[in-house]
């Protein structure tokens, strides 16, 4: 249970869990039909890092959470990919920053390839969908 715990601490779901009727008792539902997207995601890299893979694959893994959240969740990913074969597949450029080498993809084709500092140098896709990201990511916290 400690290790479970540990895992859900990690990953920012450890809260929500207290807050349920019957806390890590909880029935949720087949397919987590209870949960929202967010806790669905963290639960499920939670689980993740209990099962310690040699080969992870990420599709969107924080997709459905806000930035607040998604920090937490990519210091456990840090975490979570010393040391084994990581693929990310990722649209939030943030998601890819982890990683040690990017491809880039259009059409099918590799188009870039480069670590995050290296691609965000480049003047390409990578570089703009990086400025847009930030930029929009921006204009949202001022207007909050």
């Amino acid at each position: 249970m400690e290790r479970i715990i540990q895992a859900a601490k990690t990953t920012a779901i450890h809260e929500d869990i207290e807050k349920f009727k019957d806390s890590y008792n909880t029935i949720i539902g087949e397919k987590g039909v209870t949960l929202s997207g967010g806790q669905k995601q963290r639960i499920a890299i939670a689980r993740t890092l209990l099962k310690d893979p040699g080969i992870l694959i990420l599709d969107d893994s924080t997709f459905s959470v806000d930035a607040e959240t998604e920090e937490s969740i990519h210091a456990a990913l840090e975490l979570l990919m010393k040391d084994r074969t990581t693929f990310i597949i990722a649209h939030r450029i943030h998601s890819l920053s982890l990683a040690d080498i990017i491809l880039v993809f259009e059409k099918g084709r590799i188009i870039q390839s480069g670590s995050h500092k290296e691609l965000i140098k480049d003047p390409g896709f990578y570089r703009r969908i990086f400025k847009l990201q930030t930029t929009l990511e921006n204009e949202l916290l001022e207007d909050l």
